[in-house]
Parts: structure tokens; C-alpha cells; sequence
């Protein structure tokens, strides 16, 4: 039996989109001899619906999309296998269940659903869905499937060192001795899931000796990138098929006979880059504009966000703006200018000097004594906001925010400054990765220029100023983060492992939790890591701790 795993970028909500996308690569799998065509989990409706499945009328229409595509794929010589949300029944007491829906020949032939509904880091299933109590094998041409969605693959005990649940759904389906595992995953993106997410299935398909096949979503949906990376393994747990990364692809393979292949060369720093890239494209577009605005400063932070922008959206599509306050070096303008011509995008100066001492001379009366300090540096980046948004909301371009997440972490941010904007890029990448990505990008030309990595970063927002005027050296601050932020070591055991010293990394740990209420402000951010700020990470903000 030769089974397509087709591997689609679906919207949520746009079942019209959905189908469409999935009707078409079905045709495709047919015509290339595909019995069964397998999409991602959700793919119908769109993942993650989050609190549109608390609405009866978006199940409905999930129910009669089910109904559609059916109807549409009716002459197809290929069966279609399909995530999508159900109404649950009223007794289980949650709106919807998770489901694989296996369609042959215009009708429903089965039906599975989700048994384990994640409720850590970005996932709350358990809000929503129904479990389900029984997985059962299913017979297609003499082929025995069995059907798992998702987190239903994640729970093996001879490869995790804890286990979340206390059942294993493949448990039961082996009982039943299936031929083939068929797994629909929407499973993110972050560093190093993908060598994690084979390595897993691997295991089980040695655990059970049978074939794995996982079909999983691409594209970004909020703050959320899906890779893709569908893939199929053979008995031994060896990888017999591989769908691209961070793009739709479809794969035909027959998975009884078909034959090893080498896996592929992964090289995280340029898988960072590529999910910001299609993160960024489907987020603008997803919410329907085309254009985005980019702040220019000169430093490295901005200049990355330009160029994903540009590769996400085409030059054509991205406006950057410099903004030079009193404070601001000459060469921060050039370079900012020869960076929109290495990218070929447009570049606007608009000096903000005179407006900085507008704002100073009306607050004259009430500053009158003090000092100048961190307000004054403020309200520089609160006037480009304002501008930015200005141009907003005049030519329909989105704001990307610049900052990244060294920054967000300790509250080196200025809220209704340099924080508006309605995507954080590259919130999720640390200062040190933020120029391992650009290094990346320039290793065949120069993309940024070099005074841009070569200049030690700063704010520019007084004399002469540095980050390592307020903040250790981002070598020094950033696997500090990683510890406490990312794996939640505490400051002993940072102290331990990294040899800082404690006074060092409580201060650091004071500056995380201080600026809580300046995140929860944020834009949403591109989740790039096992550890993000927003809704993978909920903390409360009015809260001491003890450091």
C-alpha cells in the first residue's frame, strides 16, 4: 500500500482554505498511486483553535466540513486521513474531542480520537477536549492501522526518563497487532525538536517492530511554527521517507518495502532563522496584511528583524525607518542605510531632535529640580513609537518589535517604545544567538553589514552609552537566562554548574522577575526555543520572591 503523507499549512478558522488545500494534495497523492493520504492533526479546522472550540457553531461547521470534504474526495482513488475537532458528547463534560477522521470513497469509514491531551508549556488540550477511552485498530485493503494523534506518541516509557501520563495508547492498538503507525501531529518547532521528535518515534517503531509514519503541520499560527518535518520509518526504526522543513511538501512512500535513507544534515542556527522567516510571513499574512514597518536603529537586534521581514514578506513589502535622536551616531544612519541596500528595501529618516526637546520643554514645570535619567532615554524610544505607529496605521504595515530575549528577560525595554509593534520577532533568541543567526546570513555575502556586528551594542539614548552600562557582557548574562529562564535552575544551582558569582546571578534573577508586567505587555513572540516569554510561560505579576 503506497500511503502519502501530505504536509499543509493550514489557517485557523478557514475551512474553505483547509479543504481546499487538502482535496488538492490528495488529487496530487493519487495521481502518484497513493492509497491513503494522511494530513497533520487539526488540519480541517486549524490548530490551535484555542477557545473556538468553547463555540458551538465553530464545531458545526467542523462537523459539516468533515461532510465536504468527504463529498469532495468521493471519486478519489485514494482514502483520506484528517485531524479535525468534533462536538464531544454532552455527558463528557468538555466541548470537543480531538479526532483523525479516515474518509473512503465519500463516506466516514472510522474515526479516532485524542487519549492524551497535553497540558504544559504552550498546550492546554485539557481545557477543551474529551479523551478518549479506547484506541482501536483499523483494516484499510487488508492493512491493519493504527491511528494516533499527537501527544498519543509522546508517553513511551523505555524513552522518556518521566512520564507525563500513566497509559500508553500504543499499548493497547499493539494488543490489537497492527501493521502500520500512523501518527497526525501538530507538533511546534523549537531548538533541537526535530532530532528529539525522530529519535522518539524511532524508538517506538524498534519498540514495536512496525513502520511509524508522522504526518505533521507546517507554518506559523501566532506565536507558534510548525515545521513540518513529516517522516516515515521502517520496522528497525530507520528513516525510509523525509518531508521538507518549514514548507509544504507532499511524500509517497510504499512503508513495507521501502528503503533507508540518510538522514538529513541539520543545522540549528539556520532552522532558527528559517521558523522566524515563516513565522513572521504567516503571522502578517494570516492576519491580513502584506506589509510590515521595521525601526532601524543600527545595531544588530533591528537589522536581523529586517532581514527575516524581507525574506518573509519581499523587499517590495518591508518599509525601514531611522529614527536619529541628539544621541544617535552618525554611523548608526549609514549603517542602517546600507543595510536597506543590502536588502533592497525601502529606508525613511525621520529625525525625532526637535520633538525630544518639545517633549522636554512641556515637562520643564513639573521636571523642574531633577535630574535627567532613564525617562528622558524613554521618552526618545516612546517618540518612535508613536511614529511607527503613525506610519501603522497610515499605509496598513505591521510593526515588528526588535527586541530580543536577553532584553525582554531582564526588562532592558521600554514599553510603548521600542516595544510596540504587533509581532517580537526574534523575542525568543538570546543576544549571542542573535549573532549567530547574522553570522549565518552573511556566510556567502554580506547581508549585515559589519560595523553592525562589530559595534558593541547600545541603546543610544545618551552620551557615549553601552548595554554593559546596566547589564553584564551578553556572554556572561545569556547562559544565566538560559539556566533560569529556559530549565528554571535556581541561583545555586547556576552558581554550581556555571561557576558565577551568586551576587551576579541574583541580580539577574531580580531583573527576570521584576520586569514580569512589561512582558505580559508584549507583542506575541515567534517560539523558537523549549522555553518562551508568553503563553508557554505564565507567571504571576504582582509577586515577590525571595533571592
Amino acid at each position: 500500500m503506497k500511503i502519502a503523507l501530505a504536509q499543509i499549512n493550514p489557517t485557523v478558522g478557514d475551512f474553505a482554505g483547509n479543504l481546499e488545500a487538502i482535496v488538492d494534495a490528495s488529487r496530487r497523492a493519487a495521481a502518484q498511486g497513493a492509497r491513503l493520504t494522511v494530513f497533520s492533526e487539526l488540519a480541517i479546522c486549524g490548530y490551535p483553535p484555542a477557545d473556538f472550540l468553547e463555540k458551538p457553531s465553530f464545531l458545526a461547521r467542523c462537523q459539516t466540513a468533515v461532510d465536504e470534504l468527504a463529498a469532495a474526495t468521493r471519486d478519489l482513488p485514494t482514502a483520506v486521513l484528517a485531524g479535525v475537532a468534533l462536538p464531544a458528547a454532552p455527558e463528557d463534560g468538555k466541548p470537543a474531542v480531538n479526532a483523525a477522521v479516515l474518509l473512503d470513497g465519500g463516506r466516514l469509514v472510522f474515526e479516532q480520537h485524542k487519549r492524551l491531551l497535553p497540558f504544559y508549556d504552550v498546550f492546554d488540550e485539557q481545557r477543551y477536549f474529551s479523551a478518549s477511552r479506547s484506541q482501536r485498530v483499523f483494516e484499510l485493503d487488508g492493512v491493519r492501522l493504527a491511528i494516533t494523534i499527537c501527544e498519543d506518541a509522546w508517553n513511551d516509557k523505555n524513552f522518556w526518563p518521566r512520564r507525563l501520563y500513566s497509559i500508553d495508547p500504543m499499548e493497547e492498538l499493539m494488543r490489537q497487532i497492527p501493521d502500520v503507525h500512523i501518527n497526525l501531529s501538530s507538533s511546534p518547532f523549537w531548538h533541537s525538536k526535530r532530532e528529539t521528535r525522530r529519535q522518539m518515534l524511532a524508538a517506538i517503531a524498534r519498540r514495536d517492530q512496525i513502520p511509524v509514519l508522522m504526518c505533521n503541520q507546517v507554518g506559523g499560527n501566532d506565536s507558534l511554527v510548525f515545521d513540518g518535518s513529516s517522516l516515515a520509518l521502517n520496522a528497525s526504526g530507520e528513516l525510509i521517507a523525509q518531508a521538507a522543513s518549514f514548507t509544504e511538501d507532499l511524500v509517497v512512500l510504499e512503508p513495507f518495502s521501502a528503503q533507508p535513507i540518510a538522514e538529513p544534515l541539520e543545522d540549528e542556527t539556520e532552522a532558527a532563522y528559517r521558523a522566524l522567516v515563516l513565522g513572521t510571513r504567516d503571522y502578517v499574512r494570516k492576519c491580513g496584511f502584506r506589509k510590515a514597518l521595521v525601526g532601524l536603529s543600527g545595531g544588530i537586534d533591528s537589522a536581523l528583524v529586517a532581514a527575516i521581514a524581507t525574506e518573509a514578506l519581499g523587499p517590495e513589502n518591508v518599509i525601514g525607518v531611522g529614527m536619529p535622536s541628539p544621541y544617535s551616531s552618525t554611523g548608526s544612519v549609514e549603517d542602517s542605510r546600507r543595510l536597506a541596500a543590502n536588502l533592497g528595501i525601502s529606508f525613511e529618516v525621520i529625525g525625532i531632535s526637535g520633538l525630544f526637546r518639545e517633549y522636554i520643554h512641556t515637562l520643564e514645570p513639573q521636571f523642574v529640580g531633577t535630574k535627567p535619567d532613564t525617562t528622558e532615554e524613554n521618552i526618545q524610544s516612546r517618540i518612535r513609537g508613536n511614529l511607527l505607529m503613525a506610519l501603522s496605521n497610515k499605509f496598513s504595515a505591521l510593526v515588528l518589535t526588535t527586541g530580543n530575549k536577553s532584553e525582554m528577560a531582564v526588562g532592558y525595554c521600554t514599553l510603548y517604545g521600542d516595544m510596540v509593534g504587533a509581532l517580537a520577532v526574534i523575542g525568543d533568541l538570546i543576544k549571542t544567538r542573535v549573532y549567530a543567526v547574522c553570522r549565518w546570513l552573511n556566510r556567502e555575502r554580506e547581508v549585515i553589514p559589519a560595523p553592525i556586528l562589530e559595534k558593541p551594542p547600545s541603546a543610544e539614548l545618551r552620551p557615549d552609552q553601552k548595554d554593559t552600562d546596566s547589564l553584564p557582557p551578553y556572554d556572561v548574562l545569556d547562559p544565566i537566562l538560559e539556566a533560569y529562564v529556559e530549565r528554571y535552575e535556581t541561583p545555586e544551582t547556576i552558581v554550581r554548574e556555571h561557576g558565577f558569582p551568586m551576587e551576579l546571578v541574583k541580580q539577574v534573577v531580580r531583573l527576570v522577575e521584576r520586569s514580569e508586567y512589561k512582558r505580559q505587555q508584549a507583542a506575541p513572540v515567534l517560539k523558537v526555543t523549549s522555553k518562551s516569554f508568553g503563553m508557554g510561560r505564565r507567571f504571576p505579576i504582582a509577586v515577590k520572591v525571595q533571592v
